[in-house]
């Protein structure tokens, strides 16, 4: 079997330093060419790749295969007169020797851009890449960073950062100071690497993209979700305006607590229904009710409650609201006078509320879940559970009740 032992040399650098014309063929040339290189350029990697040339048509031979030694140059004019030059003296050798199949040696990644044009001439077996030693951290190196700049998403994720920050922080330096430029160049680069790490960007892409199927299919959730960020806005602007009035705060306790009393009942309100419409989607859907769905709006109504509960009990304490005080009752024979009520018994209420209230979820998400609007029975509007014989693989509830008799 006769197999080419190639050495692909794009640059021309054989021609450049030692005045030859490719391509060179036969092992007397080869090793001729290598003393000719060598002393042009001792450090060129060329001779190395021209004796790992050698090394493989020995190995070849010992193995009683027919090598043939060759090697191959470009031109300096362009790379594609280059890949042509290559190109023809590979055809002149495939058609002098007729090999079987080719090694290809070479010692640069612009070398390696020559093996596609020997592989549509000839059979590859092996590409034999070859590394100086002392150079081998600044090839690897060189394959790395071509490898970096050959991936889009990397190029942007860490090159237009990088590149932004040059050109910005010269003018911030220039306008503002170099510590104002690079305190906010910092900022800016903090930002970013929060941005990617907590993946904003998926997460906004999601929230896009379910708001657009939301619209696309009529959704009731759409609605409840912007009423829902309205009320979010009502109990934040509430919550600013307990704070402001406040005359004498003292430390950050007494205004968050101000800020919670009066912004929760808007923002349990928002909650409520936003997860009111999720609700309606649910029960509107083919698909069964899931308990997460209907649990959520009594969780959120008690978490209001205890916050509520704990907010005033402190602000009360304080102070800062006026303690509760039943009014008058004075229905016939029933007479009750008005008394107010301590911080204390409105806690327990309010927390007591809640945990009635929680526990009526826990409830009815036990009893309706797992149902569809297909099988709430029409006649008093109860959501009842799938039947024993829908559940099983095969059979009907006549089977049931033959093999039951069947059995006595």
């Amino acid at each position: 079997m006769t197999t080419l032992v190639v050495c692909l040399d794009r640059t021309d650098d054989v021609g450049r330093k030692t005045g030859l014309r490719t391509p060179i063929v036969g092992w007397e040339g080869v090793r001729a060419l290598v003393t000719d290189v060598g002393l042009a350029d001792p450090e060129d990697s060329g001779v190395n790749s021209l004796l790992e040339t050698l090394r493989v048509a020995q190995s070849l031979r010992d193995d009683d295969e027919e090598p043939v030694v060759a090697v191959v140059s470009g031109d300096r004019e362009s790379m594609v007169s280059a890949d042509r030059a290559v190109a023809r003296q590979l055809d002149e050798l495939i058609a002098t020797h007729d090999p079987d199949s080719a090694v290809v040696v070479i010692d640069s990644a612009e070398d390696e851009r020559l093996v596609p044009i020997v592989e549509s001439r000839v059979r590859v077996d092996s590409v034999d890449r070859v590394v100086v030693r002392q150079a081998r951290d600044i090839e690897s190196t060189y394959y790395l960073l071509k490898q970096f700049l050959a991936d889009e998403e990397l190029r942007q994720t860490v090159l237009v950062p990088i590149g932004l920050t040059l050109l910005v922080f010269p003018m911030l330096a220039t306008v503002v100071g170099p510590a104002e430029g690079a305190a906010a160049i910092t900022t800016f680069i903090g930002l970013f690497l929060l941005y990617k790490g907590f993946s904003v960007d998926e997460i906004l892409t999601g929230l896009a993209r379910r708001a657009r199927e939301s619209l696309y299919t009529g959704q009731v959730s759409v609605v409840t979700y912007v009423v829902a960020t309205g009320l979010t806005l009502v109990g934040l602007f509430a919550g600013g305006l307990g704070v402001s009035s406040l005359e004498d705060p003292q430390g950050v306790f007494v205004p968050a607590m101000r800020f919670a009393f009066d912004s929760v009942p808007w923002l349990a309100a928002a909650a409520l229904t936003a997860s009111a419409g999720r609700l309606l989607d649910e029960i509107i859907g083919e698909e069964p009710l899931r308990s997460s769905y209907l649990n959520l709006p009594f969780v959120v109504v008690s978490v209001g409650l205890v916050v509520r509960g704990f907010s005033a009990y402190f602000l009360e304490q304080g102070g800062f609201v006026e303690p509760f005080v039943v009014p008058a009752i004075d229905v016939g024979a029933l007479s009750i006078d008005s008394f107010a009520v301590t911080a204390g018994e409105r806690l327990a209420m309010f927390v007591a509320a809640a945990f009635l209230l929680s526990l009526l979820g826990v409830r009815v998400a036990s009893t309706f879940s797992g149902t569809t609007l297909e099988e709430s029975d029409p006649g008093d509007g109860r959501r009842t559970s799938k039947p024993d014989s829908e559940l099983t693989d095969g059979g009907s509830k006549a089977d049931v009740d033959e093999h039951s008799d069947s059995s006595r």
